[in-house]
């Protein structure tokens, strides 16, 4: 597929969304990730639209996405928040994976805010903490690699500063207003779907990684092409063993762990967005 036949096609997503928000411009985009998706519920005024409804769009079927988009008002700010996300192990291309991010583009969003379920290789994390995204070391494929979408970003687009310093510190000082403590990291991100070995958490740990996982980092370099600000937040959900404890990796314990620290979440990223 062409350049042009990929705008063509982001662009056709954007015009049924907007056909039926009825007039709303979104402001804040939001990825909700595993265990996260019921920050929708907090959604006034909300529009619904499955993903399977939308021009192009895959499906998700990763286990607590719901795999709708939801447009509303969330503390007092016009969003569309992604109810589930894609994700590159479950066998779409890269441009099927990052096509809402782009489609938010298009339909005129500055800000971004990805959030997700991590394993922490930093050995002061514990599950339930609840992670300032600050850098990342993306080894999933770039979604940036071919003709280059000249409608929507640069070639060679700066991450200097992927994740917005100014946005990371509102929500920091969010959470503190609300007694609430935050730790700040470096995501690591592989294809999945397979949790590491003891010896690749060792790896992410000795290269700079503090958390590891199977998403976001596409998005957000998707994001920094169109210009948009990105805040990320993590919620740690297990932490990294070695060959001698006794430990299985547990898909359904790591959604739980997500849903009970959901309501912190959404009781910052409501502070902050209230502030912004």
């Amino acid at each position: 597929m062409s350049a042009e036949e990929k705008v063509t096609g982001i662009e056709q997503a954007a015009i049924y969304i907007r056909g039926l928000i009825g007039g709303r411009q979104p402001q804040v985009g939001i990825v909700l990730g595993s265990g996260l998706g019921n920050i929708a519920d907090e959604i006034i005024d909300a529009v619904c639209i499955p993903y399977k409804d939308i021009p192009g769009f895959p499906v998700s079927t990763a286990i607590g996405h719901k795999g709708n988009l939801i447009c509303g008002s969330f503390a007092g700010k016009c969003v569309l928040a992604m109810q589930g996300r894609f994700h590159y192990y479950e066998g779409y291309s890269m441009d099927q994976v990052v096509l809402p991010i782009r489609v938010m583009a298009v339909l005129g969003i500055k800000i971004l805010v990805v959030s997700n379920a991590v394993g922490a290789v930093n050995p002061s994390f514990h599950p339930g903490d609840i992670m300032v995204i600050n850098d990342h070391i993306n080894t999933i494929p770039n979604p940036l690699v071919g003709p280059n979408l000249a409608p929507l970003g640069p070639r060679f687009p700066d991450m200097t500063c992927a994740y917005d310093r100014e946005l990371a510190g509102l929500l920091h000082d969010s959470a503190g207003s609300l007694g609430i403590s935050l730790r700040d990291g470096v995501l690591y991100t592989c294809t999945g779907p397979c949790y590491e070995t003891p010896a690749e958490y060792e790896f992410i740990r000795r290269i700079g990684g503090d958390v590891v996982g199977m998403s976001t980092t596409y998005e957000v370099i998707v994001a920094r092409h169109a210009g948009m600000r990105v805040l990320g937040m993590s919620i740690i959900t297990d932490v990294a063993h070695t060959q001698e404890d006794d430990y299985v990796t547990d898909g359904e314990e790591i959604v739980r762990i997500a849903d009970e620290a959901s309501h912190k979440m959404t009781g910052i990223l409501r502070t902050a967005l209230d502030r912004l």
